[in-house]
């Protein structure tokens, strides 16, 4: 989570920094780092084919590699990955002078580097049951246990009660997935729930003096598909978690945990560690689990939004596009670099990109003052403070700063910035003008110097309660921070006690938009980007047991469950209700499901009043996508926007990228690009999306922007359209009325854009208002970003 400073100083330093490595030391041509050699659609469109056929592709790639690398070298030529199912290509050990004769090759689309993807670190599913003021009980009725949802992620924990298979129908016949065992994870501890379990801890072999040149290389003797970070494990839970009755975290969020889709199965793909995603790795994960028969992907992992790829060299959007089109959904969190705009990631259209949000329930740790007063903190601590206990001596950082520390590192609890002898026994204030010291930091300071709390004046991420153990601490905004002060100047003996946390329900505003989560516009402005959001911030789910003295508060077992934030927990709500939706209708398409979700999503809170963003302004189709998903009522849509592989094909050919290549990404026998291409201006009209995004727009210029809707409702309908616009901006829809005779039968509209005579008042820059198409009985809203110039 980087607020605007913090995104300015890392490119900064960014920038600072490449010169002078590049003065440093000239590049090594001859060091071998791994790179993903990406083929596009597999030849002759197969599943993946038997043992010999996966040999015969491997084969193939190896003598492809004989042709660029020196032979007395090949020895040393090992697979690290291969992928063959839903698309071809594999990873490989190569120089940087191999990487770039083998990008030359005529069956080659892509060659990157297998870089580091980021991990995008229950009562929210009552909390959206409420919000779409339906009824629960649809939800038992329509739910089915076949589909099959696949966690990419840090794998799992397979003791945990939320993937207990009590009452579960046997596993799906059409399931082809594996259980992979290890020195800690046995086939017995995959079951009816958790129904497969793979993991990617691979390295080449080519240390032995007589390897083979057709090695593949295997995984580690230490590889095991148990979770060790416990993200996956909670991401997992999310999604398709049992019910687990009294579930907690120590006391807090107390109630019925569950996933989304409680009587899914889970099949989970470990390509990830504590440190990060391999894009190898998480491409073989993604390759696997198409393979393997999943119905729904969830992947909580990204790059970084400042080094960003495009499309054919994003692993992530690779394998999505290729799973899209042998019918499975991906849906990906969009990133924790918000609030700035610009930031999110995963964004390619194939892609159900995820924002995240609040629900109505907070965790508040009060500060009661000596002078009597309570100031209200936000913060997840179980200190041993109390009112009818000991006070603590209250200061100010700069009060207690270590000799020759800047005043302002003191008031920013920097590093070796507070003297600990002064500091021992009291309860310090910190404020965060330096937005490079994160909370953590500031806590471990504090706690190192031996404080008996922490206080931090902050209004950034006061959204999201700080998990700060039995450490006593507690977040303030400035005009509580401000009153905290002044307590402290006005008094010789200031004294103070954090109080532990308490939970907080029925909390309003909710939702509202976090202020981590990624802002659009996304890689290309023509398609709106987030999709929608779903409850990201302090979701309760299933864990790892920890042991970490920072996790357990004194006196306490490891909890079964924890309490996160980030994009990472929305994703798999998401990817939950995807698989709730597909239960309901096994026959829709990935985008018909995308399409209902987004275009059902509410846009108002729980007081009646337009969503709004953290920092209290109102929230745009660039913060929240169409705004927060409602499963119940993506039930029945009325009408979809089916999104075609053909339009993605087109997408990329108006993007700019080579027909050869994207012939080669098509599992059509044919395929051209269409005319005019490549011309992003044409993007918006050419991929038939639930929203609308339209990157430039002059006075005198109208942009006109057509869809295709689907009628997934009962015969004999006819759709009447509404228009919400700001002022200035002239929308027009034609037709204005769509008919349709019977269920399945499509009909087109164009929506064009304009601005308004000279006067009008129409404001630079993007604005954003929606299309809402009604028949009495469903409403669909389309909503739309127009950039004015």
């Amino acid at each position: 989570m980087v607020n605007t400073g913090r995104f300015v100083i890392l490119v900064l330093a960014y920038r600072l920094l490449v010169p002078l490595l590049s003065a440093s030391a000239g590049p090594d041509h001859n060091t071998k780092e791994s790179y993903v050699v990406y083929m596009g659609s597999p030849s002759g469109g197969g599943n993946g084919g038997g043992v010999s056929d996966q040999e015969a592709v491997q084969a193939g790639h190896l003598q492809m590699l004989s042709s660029i690398v020196p032979s007395d070298e090949q020895g040393r030529v090992a697979l690290t990955q291969s992928y063959h199912h839903a698309f071809e290509g594999f990873a490989v050990a190569l120089t940087e002078k191999e990487a770039a004769a083998l990008s030359g090759h005529e069956r080659v689309v892509s060659v990157f580097k297998d870089r580091a993807l980021q991990l995008h670190t229950t009562r929210s599913w009552d909390f959206l049951e409420m919000q779409s003021g339906l009824q629960s009980g649809r939800l038992g009725r329509r739910a089915s246990g076949d589909v099959i949802i696949g966690i990419v992620d840090t794998g799992v924990w397979p003791e945990s009660p939320s993937f207990n298979d009590a009452g579960m129908r046997d596993v799906p016949a059409r399931w082809r997935g594996v259980c992979m065992e290890g020195p800690d994870f046995k086939k017995s501890n995959c079951n009816k729930k958790l129904i497969g379990a793979r993991y990617y801890g691979v390295q080449p072999e080519s240390s032995a003096p007589n390897a083979s040149s057709s090695a593949v290389a295997t995984p580690a003797a230490t590889g095991s598909p148990r979770d060790t970070v416990g993200h996956g494990t909670h991401t997992a839970s999310t999604a398709a978690g049992a019910v687990v009755s009294d579930a907690d975290y120590y006391g807090l969020a107390w109630g019925r945990a569950k996933g989304g889709a409680p009587s899914s199965r889970v099949a989970v793909y470990r390509a990830c560690s504590l440190g990060g995603c391999s894009t190898s790795a998480v491409l073989k994960a993604i390759d696997d689990a198409v393979g393997d028969g999943v119905d729904v992907i969830s992947i909580s992992i990204g790059m970084s939004s400042v080094f960003q790829s495009d499309f054919l060299t994003d692993p992530i959007a690779l394998g999505a596009l290729h799973a899209h089109q042998r019918g499975v959904l991906v849906v990906c969190s969009g990133g924790n670099d918000g609030p700035n705009p610009y930031t999110v990631v995963n964004s390619a259209p194939w892609i159900l990109t995820v924002a995240a949000s609040s629900i109505d329930r907070s965790f508040q740790s009060s500060i009661a003052l000596g002078n009597g007063d309570v100031v209200k903190g936000v913060a997840i601590n179980f200190s041993n403070h109390s009112l009818s206990g000991e006070q603590y001596p209250l200061v100010f950082g700069a009060q207690v700063a270590a000799h020759y520390a800047p005043v302002a590192e003191a008031s920013n609890c920097y590093p070796g910035s507070l003297d600990a002898q002064k500091v021992a026994g009291k309860i310090v204030v910190c404020v965060s003008t330096d937005p490079m010291v994160s909370r953590r930091v500031k806590k471990l300071v504090a706690e190192g110097s031996g404080a008996r709390g922490l206080v931090l004046i902050d209004d950034a991420e006061k959204d999201v309660p700080f998990v700060a153990g039995g450490f006593a601490l507690s977040q303030v905004g400035t005009d509580a921070g401000a009153q905290i002060l002044a307590y402290i100047n006005s008094t010789k003996n200031p004294t103070a006690v954090i109080l532990p946390t308490e939970d907080v329900g029925d909390f309003k505003p909710a939702p509202v938009v976090a202020s981590f989560s990624a802002r659009g516009p996304g890689l290309t402005e023509s398609i709106l980007k987030p999709d929608l959001m779903a409850p990201g911030v302090s979701i309760l789910a299933a864990t790892i047991p920890s042991t970490d003295s920072e996790d357990v508060p004194p006196g306490k077992k490891p909890s079964a469950y924890a309490i996160k934030s980030g994009t990472s927990m929305a994703c798999p709500h998401v990817a939950g209700a995807a698989a709730f939706v597909k239960a309901a209708h096994p026959g829709w398409t990935p985008s018909m499901i995308r399409s209902a979700l987004m275009t059902t999503a509410t846009t108002t809170n729980n007081l009646g009043k337009p969503l709004a963003s953290s920092t209290g302004a109102a929230a745009t189709g660039h913060d929240m996508g169409t705004g927060e998903m409602s499963p119940l009522r993506a039930l029945s849509p009325g009408l979809v926007f089916d999104t075609t592989t053909q339009d993605y094909l087109n997408f990329l050919c108006y993007y700019g990228y080579k027909e050869q290549h994207v012939r080669k990404i098509s599992v059509a026998a044919r395929f051209s690009c269409p005319a005019g291409a490549p011309s992003p201006d044409l993007i918006a009209s050419a991929v038939n999306y639930p929203s609308i995004s339209v990157p430039r727009l002059q006075r005198g210029k109208p942009a006109t922007v057509g869809r295709t809707a689907m009628n997934v409702g009962p015969s004999n309908a006819t759709y009447a359209a509404t228009v919400d616009a700001p002022a200035g901006l002239v929308v027009r829809v034609s037709p204005d009325r769509l008919v349709f005779s019977r269920r399945w039968t499509t009909a087109r509209y164009e929506v064009s854009f304009d601005v308004a005579a000279a006067g009008a008042g129409v404001n630079k820059g993007y604005v954003h208002g929606a299309v809402t198409w009604s028949d009495g009985a469903h409403s669909v809203r389309t909503p739309f970003a127009v950039n004015v110039l």
